[in-house]
């Protein structure tokens, strides 16, 4: 897959989003710079069962707070099988040190934002 901004043609994203306008304004966001949808996961169990199957993704976006439960459970099943994003709309101070440095979308969040995010996943930084 390409790192170009403008060309994200066929990156399958995995979603974890449990509100319902956030998860559908990423889903019209993604499909703008030309990206596949996995799920979205609404729900924390639905999640866990998507990551324990068989899971074709190249790139997570994870809501930090899915039903009132921290996803970090879920960023370590995922951790080496594909590149996490995490979207809050908090700052760094909710995600635990062992986190920091990985990209985030502060929400509200931009199309652009989205596609730095995702950038910055391909490229490795």
């Amino acid at each position: 897959m390409s790192s170009d901004p403008n060309n994200f043609d066929g990156l399958r994203i995995f979603i974890v989003e449990d509100e319902a306008l956030v998860a559908m304004n990423l889903e019209m966001i993604l499909e703008d710079l030309g990206c596949l949808i996995v799920g979205p996961a609404m729900r924390f169990d639905r999640a866990e069962a998507m990551i324990g199957g068989e899971l074709a993704a190249d790139v997570a976006i994870l809501d930090v707070n899915v039903g009132g439960r921290q996803v970090f459970p879920l960023a370590h099943r995922l951790e080496g099988r594909m590149p996490i994003i995490f979207a809050t709309g908090y700052d760094q101070t909710g995600i635990p040190a062992e986190w920091h440095g990985r990209p985030m979308l502060q929400k509200p969040y931009t199309s652009e934002d989205v596609a730095r995010a995702l950038t910055r996943v391909l490229d490795g930084r």
